[in-house]
């Protein structure tokens, strides 16, 4: 049975507080009925002060999602760690794997837009250290016991429900993050398909003698959208997917890797790049891919029309898949 996943940010370009709060609780409406039919995971994600108004919050966005849900995952890829106090993100996430019984994974990467550093007022040079720390803390924290922190002597509570701690891994593409994560024994996961650096991590795994393992996107890993006609959804919500396919190109420097980086400058090039599709129920299932995302309110594509695309991923892909 391959991985399920609806994916979340809640971008819209064009919203007002009344719309965003209606696309915020469909969101957790469709979360709720994507739960009920079986899909594996929610994922949602963090980026600060942007004008589409891309999700801030993911981890108040999940709780909101248990509180509908009794067995979906979410994970929250990425929480851009040095932006957030390391005592109140390890409360957080203790609290949230309470609610929901264990079903919080978390990415913690460190980002790639200065700006958003700049709006907190962190020092974009530290990023590496402060991510350091905060992996390291949070996993003291989750013992329950007292530890030192920054010269004093702290304790966290309550601890997490998960034993020995929330799922955590480690995100990013580069060396420098795999080391990260092979010298604290966490899990890796790299933000594209990147066999390299899956091999540099397991080497790095031998050299501490710590036990860490890979959750690496496959080679193919589209977003999706389904349709019964994509010619007429290409045409009538192509903007949206580019909307949302330009403004992260936008943010990504030539050193950053992605599973769902774009070039495309027209929705006829995004088409044709294939990162986003638009495919019919059949087609979905001759995909046989690894992973299926669906992404039903991409770049602010109307709610309707995001859930004309669950309900036919729901109802005329998925039992397919399970056969």
């Amino acid at each position: 049975m391959p991985v399920t996943v609806v994916r979340f940010n809640l971008v819209d370009p064009d919203a007002t507080p009344a719309s965003l709060s209606a696309r915020y609780k469909a969101a957790v409406e469709m979360a709720a009925y994507a739960d009920d039919r079986g899909i594996t995971t929610v994922q949602t994600e963090e980026h600060h002060g942007v004008a589409n108004n891309w999700l801030p919050s993911p981890f108040a966005f999940a709780g909101a999602v248990f509180g509908a849900t009794r067995h979906i995952a979410v994970t929250v890829s990425a929480v851009i760690g040095p932006l957030h106090d390391p005592l109140r993100l390890a409360e957080d996430i203790a609290v949230l794997d309470l609610l929901s019984g264990g079903r919080l994974i978390t990415v913690a990467g460190i980002g790639y837009r200065p700006e958003e550093y700049a709006l907190f007022d962190v020092d974009w040079k530290r990023r590496g250290k402060l991510q350091d720390e905060l992996l390291e803390t949070v996993l003291k924290a989750w013992t329950g016991e007292e530890f030192e922190y920054r010269g004093r002597t702290v304790r966290v509570t309550p601890r997490p429900f998960s034993d020995p701690h929330p799922l955590l891994l480690v995100g990013g593409s580069s060396k420098a993050a795999a080391r990260r994560a092979a010298r604290l024994g966490l899990p890796f996961f790299p933000s594209a398909h990147l066999p390299e650096l899956e091999a540099y991590y397991k080497e790095r795994l031998i050299e501490y003698g710590t036990e860490g393992w890979t959750m690496m996107p496959s080679a193919e890993t589209p977003l999706l959208h389904i349709a019964e006609d994509p010619d007429r959804a290409w045409a009538e919500y192509g903007r949206h997917f580019l909307h949302e396919a330009r403004t992260y190109a936008s943010w990504q420097s030539g050193d950053i890797r992605s599973a769902v980086k774009s070039a495309a400058t027209t929705v006829d090039e995004l088409r044709a790049e294939g990162v986003y599709r638009i495919l019919t129920p059949d087609a979905c299932v001759a995909h046989g891919l690894d992973n299926y995302v669906l992404h039903p309110l991409s770049g602010g594509m109307p709610v309707d029309e995001g859930w004309r695309s669950l309900h036919l991923f729901c109802e005329n892909v998925l039992p397919r898949l399970k056969d």
